[in-house]
């Protein structure tokens, strides 16, 4: 049988490995830490930017339905119309009512993007 050399670790050293090994474990922890919470709140900026969009998308669709609505009924005015001053008329009042729908669709659109904008932009401050 061979003789076992005592090896011993200076206490120092210990002490030394010891508290080496807790400052990783602090570090790790905090870098989990900071990872879980920028996770988070990318999970939370995703979730309102697709609310945004939902809200954003469900408003086109109804522009285009009412857009396409309007232009039904201008059909069926058009092909109602007695005469060449009242097909003119319908069209006026047609194209007039459409760019004013446009305005007030578009003013609409906008708001609701940068309302879905903001919302993120304040998650993302969080």
């Amino acid at each position: 049988m061979a003789d076992k050399t005592a090896f011993e670790i200076p206490e120092q050293m210990r002490a030394l490995a010891d508290k080496s090994v807790d400052q990783a474990k602090k570090a790790f922890d905090d870098f989990m830490g900071a990872t879980v919470k920028a996770v988070e709140k990318s999970e939370t900026s995703a979730k309102t930017l697709q609310s945004g969009a939902r809200d954003v998308n469900r408003q086109a669709l109804a522009f285009l339905e009412a857009n396409v609505a309007a232009s039904f009924d201008f059909a069926q005015k058009l092909v109602r119309a007695r005469s060449v001053e009242e097909l003119s008329q319908i069209q006026q009042d047609f194209l007039k009512k459409q760019v004013e729908a446009a305005q007030s669709q578009g003013k609409d659109m906008a708001d609701t993007i940068g309302k879905a904008a903001s919302e993120v932009q304040q998650q993302t401050k969080k």
